[in-house]
């Protein structure tokens, strides 16, 4: 309407114009000036007319826009007030301006004006809803019912700078019950080992063995009736449930307590039995369930047994693995991955070797062994390292002084045009993708293996064509030491390889205290025998005093709380090794149970971590994103200072003996 009065106006306006002309040429006519005059006249008398004419349309225009306006702004009101369905209106910060009669009722009375709208739904997120990154938010609980929320931004002012939010809310509460009631009956796959039954039944007396036999099934069993789950035993010490996921769901709750209950078992039986358990669920089909179920158990083997993974998709939860590692005393795993490597290595073109960034002498020593093996199998082999530290630097001269090592060592920016499709990568000494030197380099080659001594990662490095992980082992060194006789007969061995070895072992048990079992010291007797000297491998661990004193500061700036010493590198010793030594030493002062150093080199905090066995270090740093074992694990953090780093920490040590208590 609007527009059709700007149209009449400007008709009007062309009307005028035309009879102005008209005039014009009366008058230029001598015969017609009176007329003209006459018109003239008249032309003025219907200007003002035409003026008063158009100010009163205007006023009438206008006063009739104001009331309409008015009469909406009121049906706007009154349409909001009596909307069905719950509405409030909030400030950009999330303070209640206004709200509705019907959501009144979902406050059963209780007034909330001026409150923040997170004391009622404290899902919502208002910062979310303020940036416009999300206007649909599903399931808030709001007491006892589930609601849709849909958010809508509205200004206030013609500025657009006075602003608030309007909170749409929509009871979904019978489809949210539902959907969950579907999701807690959904079948879930759940598969158990007793990781250990070998060993438990050869520390028993004959007659004894088939009672721990059969309270191990009873114990089971009554864990599947609990459950209501339909179980199979499908092997000796295997077995397959088909579970609810909500009885999973209250397992996960109650952190899996079956891990604890078989472990108590007690028939006579020397060792404890201990079980790995894989959960499957969130798959389209049990048949998907069944393959998240394989992939967790796999992982809970490979982490040391005595722990329950569940896989839900792409997530991974872990529960237990408190207990510490029980060696594995059968030698037929080292014989059999060791002659399928050789026959992995005999097929491949060439080999290459790569260990962790910030390599230790465990890293190079098992390096260095397996390339005397697969020099003597007489293939190329290859050494990958990019950077040499302090810790490697005294053995890694005296290696190179060996002319068979002069071409050996190479960055990984040399190595690309030497890899060809027919290439084999031997991992060593890591088992993560976030920790191994070069991913990138890793991805180039079609023929992985890997051996690894760590307990299996989150991340660990797929499409491997051989896998020799043993988290019970002492080291990666002690690995291919066991390795060595199966693959090569009569190895000859360079003293300085077997010091290699030795030392590698060495640093992992902290000179024979942690990790050691039977299959340790006879690694270490064996390269005795191959002309290791232990006094030689000594003096590589030798410090300077200018270390020695750094090592001291570290020391003297730690703080202890139960039992925990926590201590932080100063800015000017930015060296991982060197707080990784200090944690080491920590643990020989007296009530210390478990030691942590900071050291931030750049944007990144490193946490080296230590224990006696009573605490789990491994647990701990996982949560932070790390890994290792019981008694030394470590963890690296991107784009935080080391306060906050040290406060993450305190959450996760809290956390871990909340859940110890438990």
């Amino acid at each position: 309407m609007d527009n059709k009065y700007n149209y009449f106006t400007s008709n009007n306006k062309v009307y005028m114009i035309i009879i102005a002309v008209l005039i014009l040429m009366l008058i230029l006519y001598e015969d017609k000036k009176i007329i003209g005059i006459i018109a003239v006249c008249l032309y003025i008398f219907l200007i003002i007319y035409n003026i008063k004419n158009t100010r009163s349309r205007k006023n009438k225009w206008k006063k009739f826009i104001e009331d309409f306006s008015s009469k909406l702004d009121m049906a706007t009101r009154s349409t909001i007030v009596k909307l069905p369905f719950p509405l409030v209106i909030i400030k950009m910060t999330g303070d209640v301006l206004w709200y509705n009669q019907n959501f009144s009722l979902i406050l059963k009375g209780k007034d909330i004006l001026g409150q923040n709208i997170k004391n009622i739904a404290g899902d919502f997120n208002v910062k979310q809803a303020a940036n416009g990154k999300e206007n649909i938010f599903r399931y808030i609980k709001i007491n006892d019912k589930h609601y849709d929320i849909y958010s809508n931004i509205v200004a206030t002012s013609e500025d657009f700078k006075d602003r608030v939010m309007i909170l749409y809310f929509y009871d979904v509460t019978n489809s949210y019950n539902i959907m969950t009631s579907i999701n807690a009956n959904k079948e879930t796959v759940m598969l158990m080992e007793v990781d250990n039954f070998d060993d438990v039944i050869k520390t028993m007396e004959e007659d004894d063995r088939p009672l721990i036999i059969a309270e191990i099934e009873r114990t089971i069993n009554m864990y599947a009736q609990r459950l209501k789950s339909m179980v199979r035993k499908y092997e000796s010490n295997k077995y397959v449930f088909c579970v609810q996921n909500k009885y999973i769901e209250n397992e996960m709750k109650n952190k899996f307590e079956i891990l604890d209950n078989v472990r108590e078992i007690n028939m006579g039986n020397k060792l404890s039995v201990t079980l790995s358990i894989g959960v499957g669920r969130g798959g389209e089909n049990p048949q998907e369930n069944e393959k998240y179920a394989v992939s967790a158990k796999e992982l809970a083997l490979g982490r040391g047994g005595d722990q329950a993974v569940v896989k839900t998709g792409d997530k991974l939860l872990f529960y237990g693995g408190k207990t510490k590692e029980v060696e594995k005393r059968t030698k037929v795993k080292a014989r059999v991955i060791a002659q399928a490597l050789v026959d992995i290595i005999k097929d491949s073109s060439n080999v290459f070797i790569m260990g962790h960034v910030n390599p230790d002498i465990d890293c190079l020593g098992s390096s260095v062994g397996l390339h005397s093996v697969i020099a003597q199998l007489g293939k190329k082999c290859f050494i990958v390292l990019d950077n040499v530290n302090e810790s490697i630097r005294p053995i890694l001269c005296e290696i190179k002084k060996e002319k068979e090592y002069q071409d050996v060592f190479l960055h990984s920016q040399n190595c690309k045009d030497k890899i060809n499709g027919n290439s084999l990568l031997i991992i060593v000494d890591v088992y993560s993708e976030g920790y191994v030197q070069n991913m990138d380099l890793v991805k180039k080659f079609n023929r992985k293996a890997v051996i690894d001594h760590h307990r299996k990662p989150p991340d660990f490095i797929e499409d491997s064509i051989l896998n020799y992980i043993e988290p019970y082992a002492s080291s990666t060194s002690e690995l291919i030491t066991e390795m060595i006789p199966y693959m090569v007969e009569n190895p000859k061995i360079k003293t300085i390889e077997a010091e290699a070895l030795l030392a590698g072992i060495c640093v992992d048990t902290k000179n024979f205290y942690f990790k050691t079992g039977v299959r340790t010291f006879e690694a270490a007797s064996f390269l005795r025998r191959l002309g290791a000297d232990t006094i030689d491998v000594k003096k590589f661990f030798s410090n300077d005093l200018s270390t020695y004193l750094k090592k001291a500061e570290i020391i003297k700036s730690a703080k202890i709380c139960n039992n925990i010493a926590i201590a932080v590198c100063p800015e000017k010793m930015g060296n991982i090794l060197l707080a990784a030594k200090a944690a080491d030493e920590l643990l020989n002062i007296t009530g210390i149970q478990a030691s942590f150093v900071f050291v931030k080199i750049r944007d990144e905090v490193y946490i080296s971590g230590r224990s006696l066995g009573d605490i789990n270090v491994q647990l701990i740093l996982e949560a932070l994103g790390g890994g290792g074992h019981m008694t030394m694990a470590g963890a690296k953090l991107k784009n935080v200072t080391v306060d906050e780093a040290l406060e993450k920490l305190k959450i996760v040590i809290k956390k871990y003996f909340e859940e110890s208590e438990d």
